[in-house]
């Protein structure tokens, strides 16, 4: 008798989780078990594709749905490539990735989402409408079959089997109906041939099924006899061969969930048929909302590759430029040798084209998309914008020509974002630079006073909230040859009216200016007359390459290596605050050396950065107040 395993702990909690039902579509079992049993057969083509000893007919490959409603079973036949009664363990006995119940329990109670087939769990939804499930399979090349066998959380059990065919069989013991739902349609043909059209249409070998009908008799055909044979009830023709008039977008979305591209719908579909001396069809989809795990070393790039109809390889990061990364969806090229290798791959010639060509479609189409939909692009904008300026930073901006009237920013004007051309486009004839400021929100922003000037003059600044925003416009340099120019820079480029000073008076500030710079010390590079501040008494400016926001950036990653700004303290001469300056100078420098310190800390928590001794700034305060 076979002896009988306890599923791992985790897979357990999940079977527990399948077994209550938490699935409001019960039916995708059947989705997952076909889809299973399509790799299954994929893993033996590609097999023969490089085991000379193996020959590949194609006719002998199918899947077969047999419902028995006597002994209430399922049947699910595929003739692929098997398993080993260690795969059988590894495949069945646990699940592919650790966290994904956690995942599933935060997204089920957030959105509702179902995560089967993401994490390899596919074949545990079979336990939704079975109280057994049997998976009789024999490996490719072994002499020996194995039956593995589960009523669910209590374990499994496996013992050698008899099976004549390479292949697997699985058995469901399908459920008694309940008040709550009906496990007989399970095992009604005309339903388990509805789900299989629904979700399985496009899977490329034969799904076959025993179907029942009535024709007349040959010998009376006014007579009517039942008779029951095999047909195939999948199409089987992929939907990327199929001609693009033919297709609605509810296939292309059918298609896209089918091949677990996402569990949101697509924002766009781009199907290509090229013909000519290059030939491929191609199906890419921008998804609606960014992967949850898009941004950790867990996600994979690239589109599926297919050549003539088979599965070359699942992820093709070739295919794909870094910053195009979120785009989902397969190639299929007659041109590409079957038994090609990941390495010949980056060799491939037509491979480079075929890439080429996709990343210039995938192009055209975002400028359509914004050109005709903005409210569909400013979404697509939200989820995947941070990765189009980061295409822009990365390889030493070797990119930015092709993604710069991607990019979309928020506005002081519009309060909304706004494409570059768009800015240019309104310019005054007198603005000489495209202006911007950096900070943690658009309203942090509002209330930079080194934006006063800038907005008093009715220039357009452009609000940059994003980390990689800065650096990615320091690498683009100009824009129809406008540069551009921090809000913050020490020269604005804008011709301001001269005060009337005297000789005396400008002795005297540079005299207070230099006594604050000896103050502060190596904290600021200089102190000086402000021309930008209109109302405020005090602002920072930088000068040089690294401004004030890429400092805070860079401050706050691991690898830090304390780089600075060159930090420049300014001070508003038509402020009332310059009079006190002016007074402590004259009659009391310990005042003066007081008021210095309180308006660089003033002038560093406008800028969001840390105060560097707050028990000295609240003292410092204090003695303000007495």
């Amino acid at each position: 008798m076979a002896t009988k395993m306890e599923f791992k702990a985790e897979s357990k909690r999940l079977l527990e989780m399948m077994i209550n039902s938490i699935y409001t579509h019960r039916e995708i079992f059947l989705r997952e078990l076909i889809s299973n049993a399509s790799d299954a057969i994929d893993k033996m083509y590609y097999k023969a594709l490089t085991d000379e000893s193996l020959n590949f007919d194609q006719d002998s490959y199918y899947i077969k749905v047999t419902p028995d409603k006597e002994n209430r079973t399922l049947k699910i036949t595929d003739t692929g490539i098997g398993m080993t009664k260690e795969e059988l363990e590894n495949n069945l006995g646990i699940i592919a990735k650790s966290g994904s119940l956690a995942f599933k329990k935060e997204t089920e109670l957030k959105d509702g989402h179902d995560i089967i087939g993401q994490f390899g769990v596919g074949f545990y939804s079979a336990f939704m409408v079975a109280e057994t499930v049997t998976v009789i399979s024999k490996a490719l090349e072994s002499d020996t079959a194995y039956k593995w066998e589960s009523e669910g959380t209590e374990g499994y059990t496996i013992e050698p089997w008899e099976k004549a065919e390479t292949g697997t069989e699985i058995i469901l013991k399908i459920k008694e109906n309940t008040e709550d739902e009906q496990f007989d349609d399970y095992l009604e043909e005309y339903r388990l041939k509805n789900i299989i059209k629904k979700y399985s249409d496009f899977i490329r070998y034969p799904i076959k099924m025993d179907v029942s009908g009535q024709r007349p008799k040959e010998d009376n055909e006014e007579e009517l006899e039942e008779y029951t044979e095999e047909q195939t009830v999948n199409s089987m023709v992929p939907i990327w061969r199929k001609n693009k008039s033919e297709l609605t977008t509810e296939d292309y979305e059918k298609f896209y969930s089918e091949k677990h591209y996402g569990f949101d719908k697509p924002l766009k579909h781009i199907h290509l048929s090229v013909d000519g001396t290059l030939r491929y069809n191609a199906i890419l989809f921008i998804p609606e909302n960014m992967p949850y795990d898009y941004y950790t070393k867990e996600f994979e790039k690239g589109l599926e590759l297919y050549s003539s109809g088979v599965l070359i390889m699942n992820k093709c990061s070739d295919l794909l430029p870094d910053y195009f990364s979120f785009v989902k969806g397969m190639v299929d090229s007659e041109d590409l040798s079957l038994n090609i290798s990941r390495e010949m791959l980056q060799q491939d010639r037509q491979l480079k084209m075929i890439a080429k060509n996709i990343k210039n479609k995938i192009k055209s189409e975002l400028q359509k998309l914004l050109k005709d939909d903005r409210e569909k692009y400013e979404k697509f904008f939200e989820s995947f914008g941070r990765q189009v300026k980061y295409g822009v930073y990365s390889d030493f901006g070797s990119n930015k020509e092709d993604l710069q009237d991607l990019l979309l920013f928020h506005s002081s004007k519009e309060k909304q974002l706004v494409t570059l051309e768009e800015y240019i486009s309104r310019m005054p004839e007198d603005q000489k630079y495209i202006y911007y400021a950096s900070g943690d929100s658009i309203d942090r922003i509002d209330k930079l006073p080194q934006t006063e000037m800038v907005s008093d003059k009715g220039y357009e600044i452009l609000y940059f909230t994003e980390d990689i925003d800065e650096f990615a416009i320091r690498m683009l340099v100009t824009y129809k040859e406008k540069e551009f120019k921090s809000v913050s820079s020490g020269d604005l480029g804008i011709e301001e009216e001269k005060r009337d000073e005297s000789e005396e008076d400008v002795k005297e500030s540079k005299e207070i200016f230099d006594h604050m710079k000896q103050v502060l010390s190596e904290k600021v590079k200089d102190v000086r007359v402000s021309k930008r501040l209109k109302n405020h008494p005090v602002c920072l400016a930088s000068e040089g390459e690294v401004t004030i926001e890429m400092e805070k950036i860079l401050q706050a990653m691991p690898d830090n290596q304390n780089v600075k700004a060159d930090k420049v303290l300014e001070i508003n001469p038509n402020h009332e605050v310059f009079e006190s300056l002016k007074q402590a100078f004259e009659t009391d420098k310990e005042k003066l050396n007081l008021y210095t310190n309180l308006l660089y800390n003033q002038a560093l928590l406008i800028e969001g950065l840390p105060v560097e001794d707050p028990v000295e700034f609240t003292n410092n305060i204090c003695k303000v107040m007495k």
